[in-house]
């Protein structure tokens, strides 16, 4: 009897383990861990089930064996131990990553004064944006790699003269032809990082207009989602902010903008969207990052 007790305290362990693995094998999805991470999660989840089996087997043999009862409860208590500190370890991987990807986007902005902030904020609107995502555009895409594509939106401004990023007038017509290419120059800098293949897409178009006159000239849904997410939140952002060319413009007049670009350069139902995430929410996100209209 007392064995099977401890079988069955292991069963439930293990069952809970299971639950874990599977919440952890979803949340494991993204850019960060690759194809090859998601492969390993579910032959993890698959060998968990199996112990489960055996347990639930086991107790529903008649034996006395209390050694053998503390043998599978030790063990179902010991794989808890390890896939604990297994999901905390990515955990901490995880945030270490993202504290580096902040970094790199330092580094973005320190040669372009203008953005100052700006991708931080894109990156922290968009997952607000996420969030408030019609159910079925949230199923298409996966948060972490739109913060991640959000992020790195402008990261191809590294291959951009200066000259041209700090440009106080108006860009020539061959100045402007190089701006275009930061989006493409964007996706060769990740193009090493096999997993960011999920994101490049993002990143190479996120200047697209759903009127079809952005850089590539896509029309509306031929731009992929998470580039039309990452562009609403763009537009917030580069309206929200102070530039030595252009003053800050205030909460109201920025979802006003939205809302006249709506069905013509962006999504109108992702600016629908955008406008329902509350305003302390919306306004939260740029307080420490961003240069902006004491107004707000």
């Amino acid at each position: 009897m007392v064995g099977q007790i401890l079988v069955a305290a292991g069963f439930l362990l293990m069952a809970y383990n299971v639950v874990r693995a599977l919440m952890f094998a979803r949340s494991v999805g993204d850019v960060l861990v690759g194809e090859r991470g998601r492969a390993w999660s579910i032959i993890v989840v698959a060998f968990l089930v199996f112990f489960a089996i055996v347990y639930a087997f086991i107790f529903f043999q008649d034996f006395e064996e209390v050694s053998i009862g503390v043998i599978l409860l030790s063990g179902s208590m010991f794989v808890t131990f390890v896939l604990l500190w297994i999901i905390r370890l990515v955990g901490t991987v995880k945030d270490s990553t993202m504290g580096m990807a902040g970094a790199l986007s330092t580094v973005i902005e320190a040669r372009d004064p203008n953005l100052k902030g700006h991708s931080r904020h894109v990156q922290r609107l968009t997952g607000e944006l996420y969030e408030a995502l019609p159910d079925h555009m949230r199923r298409q895409l996966n948060k972490t790699n739109l913060e991640y594509a959000a992020l790195f939106h402008d990261l191809g401004k590294l291959g951009v003269s200066e000259s041209i990023l700090n440009k106080p007038g108006k860009l020539t017509p061959e100045e402007w032809d190089i701006m275009l290419q930061h989006p493409q120059i964007g996706v060769q800098i990740i193009e090493p990082v096999g997993s960011f293949d999920d994101i490049s897409d993002w990143i190479l178009y996120h200047h697209e207009r759903v009127d079809g006159k952005g850089y590539y000239k896509l029309p509306g849904d031929q731009i992929p989602l998470g580039a039309r997410v990452i562009a609403v939140a763009d537009v917030f952002s580069a309206i929200f902010m102070r530039r030595p060319y252009k003053d800050a413009a205030n909460y109201e007049e920025c979802i006003a903008e939205l809302k006249r670009s709506a069905g013509t350069q962006l999504d109108a139902e992702i600016v629908e969207a955008f406008c329902s995430i509350p305003r302390a929410t919306v306004l939260t996100c740029g307080r420490d990052l961003v240069d902006v209209d004491t107004r707000s």
